[in-house]
């Protein structure tokens, strides 16, 4: 039977990144507790901290109010999505410089497979080291990286010393490094199956490890398989590299024309729920909602908006959608057809509206 090739996968995650950049533009911010999010006074919540403020115990998902609350003097920023992209792109520009194999997981974190691509370097564990330097001294700002013989383990590993850290795991080494973890530290196990474990007397990856196939299988179905080879540092998933989508829209065009704008309105709402979810299928959030109308003698137009917290939401994008129509002639003229767009996409993560709803 052939072996498997060797791997050797990166894991490059930005350290606070939102907050890094913030307090690389304004030196007045440098040292001091950052949180981006919402309104500390309404219902806002961490979207990120630096680590001055995480020393409070302020960390993203807690409400900003509670954040505020244990450090008073903490300085809260609206999150700036359009700078966050640009510098994205600047930093995605020095990773490819290595490989071309790269997933995109977020604006700010990235899978690199460099097995076929060491070059004059000779190991992932110096392209890891360039890669740090060059994020450092071009873009002054700090990644830590996991270097692994899978995703698993690389991901994993790059959560181990941040910030500014590199860590990195060789294949033999695999086992021992994932023993000791909670279960909850391995892909894929959210608080449903960590419960599940933990009612089996599982709670870290060694005991898990000493479970036995069947008990899993019976237990999870196929997903007890996986969970029987990740325990052993086993993780075939390919980095796949692939084009970030920057926009998802859906269009009509009527047989007869459009006349009145509630059915406008009615039909805004169906695309709007199509194009919500499209987005939650991809795990994306937009910042910017487009409507497009195109009238009988085929003049078409487009109207946009850019919201100041990126959405998924059907009912925010149709409350747009129908905002926007309002900005056209379609409430005098026949109506041929009808688009509706979100663009300036970002991770959905990012953009859930509990995170910086306001009152």
């Amino acid at each position: 039977m052939p072996v498997a090739p060797l791997r050797r996968i990166l894991h490059c995650d930005m350290d606070c990144f939102f907050a890094a950049v913030h307090m690389r533009d304004d030196p007045g911010l440098r040292g001091k507790p950052v949180v981006v999010g919402g309104d500390p006074s309404g219902r806002g919540v961490v979207a990120a901290a630096s680590y001055e403020a995480r020393k409070y115990g302020i960390h993203s998902a807690m409400p900003a109010a509670q954040a505020r609350r244990q450090c008073p003097h903490t300085i809260f920023l609206r999150p700036d999505f359009s700078r966050y992209r640009r510098e994205s792109e600047k930093i995605f520009a020095i990773y490819r410089q290595f490989t071309p194999l790269i997933q995109t997981l977020s604006l700010d974190e990235a899978y690199l497979d460099v097995s076929e691509h060491l070059g004059d370097f000779g190991s992932a564990t110096a392209i890891a080291e360039e890669i740090r330097r060059r994020v450092r001294s071009e873009r002054r700002l700090t990644v830590s990286v996991g270097v692994g013989p899978n995703k698993l383990v690389a991901k994993i590993a790059s959560d181990v010393d941040k910030p500014d850290g590199l860590t990195v795991v060789r294949p033999s080494e695999a086992e021992a490094f994932l023993a000791p973890l909670p279960v909850r530290r391995l892909y894929g196990i959210g608080p449903a199956t960590e419960k599940t474990l933990g009612e089996l007397a599982i709670t870290t990856v060694a005991e898990l490890r000493t479970t036995s196939l069947d008990l899993l299988l019976d237990r999870f179905g196929s997903w007890g398989r996986t969970l029987w080879e990740h325990s052993r540092g086993i993780d075939h998933r390919p980095v796949r590299a692939h084009q970030v989508r920057k926009s998802l829209s859906t269009e009509r065009t009527f047989e007869e024309n459009l006349r009145d704008l509630d059915s406008m309105d009615n039909i805004l709402e169906s695309m709007a729920d199509e194009v919500a979810r499209g987005l939650e299928k991809r795990r994306l959030a937009a910042c910017t909602v487009t409507i497009k109308v195109r009238y009988p003698d085929f003049t078409t137009l487009t109207r946009s908006h850019t919201l100041p917290v990126p959405t998924s939401e059907a009912a925010t994008i149709a409350t747009i959608a129908h905002e926007l129509l309002r900005r056209t002639d379609a409430a005098r003229r026949l109506v041929r057809l009808l688009g509706v767009g979100a663009s300036n996409l970002v991770p959905g993560d990012l953009g859930q509206r509990a995170l910086f709803e306001e009152t």
